[in-house]
């Protein structure tokens, strides 16, 4: 793997020579994976975390089960990716197997479950994979100050913490994530400090969130938090396949959090935008028709459950979202089944986002995530305005932005 090949090739010093000293500011999986992979014997390093430990947030992520990437071919994999020509060389560099290799090397082993997302095997916690990283960040002598808050710069351009008083530092790498999840520490707080210094820091919005619908109050009675299986959305051309959760904002799951950045998107310009929803993805239009006009049954509602297996929820949704005349009608029915029309008024607050949209301008950092204005200071992670739904996706991308930006430090 190209991590393991990069591992090999650490330069010999010269005796006696000066370590220059790098600060990382944030405590998140990228940070974590770029201090466990930094060469310790070049550089003295000091990690910075607001809160009273790191990787909280990769506690969170871990509440539902520990998602650390996808399974995929490596193409596959990237074209979950947005922006697709900031994200590919990224992935490329330290690939899904890559992450699963790194784990493995730590004594942490992993397994793909039926939907391809990897977890960890059942005997490590998050905590324990936390742990893991930490014990190896450690021991490779990196400096962690938990309770040390980034304030902002000095006048004269020095970093400025609440609960330490840092010397002068040579590199600078900030890892300060998004705006969701405030109780972890990723607040999006920072954004004000880098709009002073002249970055374009664009406007954080939810991703990977719920969507707001207006069911009526006898549909949310019997049907809220009602799951819709192998199901798939539609919004401007892209298709999302999945699960979603009827909730009382009004859809939940993974097949709207894959759009959340196209509704985003629409929302920006509309005060409302409408998905398509196909209950039976896996059928073509002509088979639906031909499953209602060939039943033998006469109830529309009968038919639907029998002969094409959906649920009450779904059969509602169908009713709410179609008028009377569609509903017994074979012909237009078999087309709603395939295309219900929902409208979306909105996203779910951004605190309740896994992620979120927006962030440091992609053009305000060179290839190797430095800043163009700041030189000799990096930005990574969640900060960074850059896209990927859940899955797995997100991980991978942090965790490979560290060790892609540890691997150029490391040879400079």
């Amino acid at each position: 793997a190209s991590f393991l090949l990069a591992t090999l090739l650490v330069p010999c010093r010269q005796h006696g020579m000066q370590k220059k000293h790098i600060t990382i500011i944030g405590g998140g999986p990228a940070a974590l994976m770029l201090a466990a992979e930094l060469d310790t014997e070049k550089y003295e390093v000091t990690l910075c975390e607001k809160k009273k430990t790191v990787g909280r947030k990769f506690l969170v992520a871990g509440e539902g089960g520990l998602n650390l990437t996808y399974h995929a071919p490596l193409e596959e994999l990237i074209q979950q990716y947005f922006p697709g020509a900031f994200m590919d060389p990224i992935i490329r560099r330290f690939t899904n197997e890559d992450w699963i290799s790194w784990l493995h090397a730590l004594g942490i082993t992993t397994f793909s479950g039926s939907s391809n997302r990897v977890f960890p095997e059942k005997e490590w916690k998050p905590i324990d994979v936390l742990n893991a990283i930490v014990t190896r960040i450690r021991k490779r002598g990196v400096h962690i100050r938990t309770d040390t808050q980034w304030l902002g710069w000095k006048e004269q351009g020095q970093l400025l913490f609440e609960g330490w008083e840092e010397t002068e530092t040579d590199i600078v790498v900030f890892a300060l994530g998004g705006a969701s999840w405030k109780v972890t520490g990723t607040d999006g707080g920072w954004r004000k400090e880098f709009l002073e210094r002249g970055i374009d820091v664009r406007p954080f919005q939810a991703a990977n969130c719920g969507f707001a619908v207006a069911w009526t109050q006898e549909f949310l009675s019997a049907h809220e938090g009602k799951p819709l299986k192998n199901i798939a959305l539609r919004y401007r051309g892209q298709v999302a396949k999945g699960e979603l959760v009827i909730s009382k904002l009004g859809l939940e799951g993974n097949a709207i959090y894959a759009l959340s950045r196209l509704l985003q998107e629409g929302l920006q310009s509309e005060s409302q935008v409408v998905i398509h929803l196909d209950l039976k993805p896996t059928m073509s239009h002509e088979q639906v028709q031909q499953k209602l006009r060939n039943s033998l049954l006469t109830k529309v509602t009968d038919i639907l459950k029998k002969d094409l297996n959906l649920d009450s929820t779904a059969i509602a949704i169908v009713k709410q979202c179609t008028d009377k005349d569609t509903f017994l009608n074979p012909t237009l029915l078999a087309a709603a089944i395939k295309s219900v029309p929902i409208v979306i008024h909105g996203a779910d607050e951004l605190d309740k986002a896994i992620s979120t949209l927006g962030g440091i301008a992609l053009d305000e950092i060179d290839a190797h995530f430095q800043l163009k204005k700041i030189p000799g200071t990096y930005a990574i992670g969640d900060m960074l305005d850059w896209y990927a739904p859940t899955g797995g996706y997100l991980l991978q991308g942090c965790f490979s932005m560290g060790w892609a930006l540890a691997q150029h430090l490391n040879t400079q």
